[in-house]
């Protein structure tokens, strides 16, 4: 299907507008899967003419996308990659974690961002970041596709390492899926329950009575406050 190729547009508003002069994409691959961790890249691409067929990267094939992020490496200015852990995803919830992976590739690039491109339209950064959202920028925005490539290629070589390994693994697909409730990978679940690479405090838990016992039940912060002796509003 024709799409449009990203563009520069929303970059140059941002320098225009705020003054910025380093502007970094971000994009987050692995939200909705079961097992493995969320993903954030951050890339700062500067105004040059991006690679050939650059787009979201869940418009591209495999092949090309695999390509594609190797050339890509070379071309961006700089860029990072961030992860929160299943862990973390349980103790958090997901915003939290997706704050702090993207953090994590904020940081690690080698010169801080005065801006961010942030895809979607929800910023789960806030402050101190100055954010700009955008609906789709993983295919209207150059750095954002950039960002969104290199973090989807990442992502699935760790999954698939995961399926690899030792063979621990197999049974859950988790090359084919990176992780998300394929037939196959829900079919292990029923059989094998969950590895120590799933989130245990999805919904999905509910769904198989074996397993049921295993979830994890994230305390909201109330309920943290009292575990730690914290008052709120009562004095016993």
């Amino acid at each position: 299907m024709p799409y449009e190729p990203p563009t520069h547009t929303v970059e140059r508003s941002l320098r225009a507008t705020t003054g910025a002069r380093i502007v970094a994409g971000v994009d987050e691959v692995g939200r909705g899967a079961w097992a493995g961790p969320v993903t954030v890249c951050a890339a700062v691409t500067g105004l040059r003419r991006a690679p050939e067929g650059l787009t979201d990267s869940k418009l591209l094939t495999l092949k090309r996308r695999t390509a594609l992020a190797v050339e890509l490496e070379r071309w961006v200015t700089a860029y990072a990659l961030g992860d929160a852990t299943p862990q973390e995803i349980d103790e958090l919830g997901m915003t939290a974690a997706l704050r702090l992976a993207a953090v994590r590739a904020l940081e690690a690039l080698p010169v801080r961002p005065d801006a961010v491109i942030l895809d979607g339209k929800h910023d789960y950064l806030g402050s101190p970041w100055q954010v700009r959202t955008v609906i789709k920028g993983d295919q209207s925005c150059i750095a954002v596709a950039a960002a969104s490539v290199i973090a989807k290629v990442r992502r699935d070589a760790v999954m698939a390492e995961l399926a690899a390994g030792s063979g621990e693994y197999a049974a859950y697909a988790f090359g084919a899926n990176a992780g998300y409730p394929s037939p196959v990978h829900k079919a292990a679940l029923e059989e094998l329950g969950p590895t120590p690479h799933h989130r245990l405090s999805w919904s999905y838990m509910d769904a198989m009575p074996r397993w049921r016992h295993l979830k994890k039940v994230r305390l909201s912060a109330e309920a943290v406050a009292l575990e730690s002796g914290g008052q709120l509003g009562f004095d016993f």
